[in-house]
């Protein structure tokens, strides 16, 4: 297995129309790089509004939003949670 070989889960990807670039410029300008700034609080309320939500959270890894999923559906230490994994294969 060649592994210098990249397998993307989710290629990059950027708009037609250009917007990350003007949104990332924006950020570094007005100093609101990490960790949030007015581009993640519109985000989260236009998302709320879309699905019909009263709040809505940006969360930077899958892991942070499955953290925050259990605690809302109130899972506690010593429940047990059926998940999948993730399977590593020669290609």
């Amino acid at each position: 297995m060649d592994t210098n070989k990249k397998i993307w889960l989710s290629s990059p990807h950027m708009s037609d129309e250009g917007y990350e670039q003007e949104y990332v410029k924006q950020a570094f300008d007005t100093n609101w790089i990490a960790p949030l700034g007015p581009n993640v609080n519109e985000f989260e309320k236009e998302f709320a509004a879309k699905i019909g939500s009263k709040p809505a959270a940006a969360l930077t890894t899958g892991t942070a939003a499955i953290h925050m999923a259990l605690k809302s559906a109130d899972v506690k230490d010593g429940d047990i949670v059926f998940c999948q994994t993730i399977y590593l294969c020669e290609i």
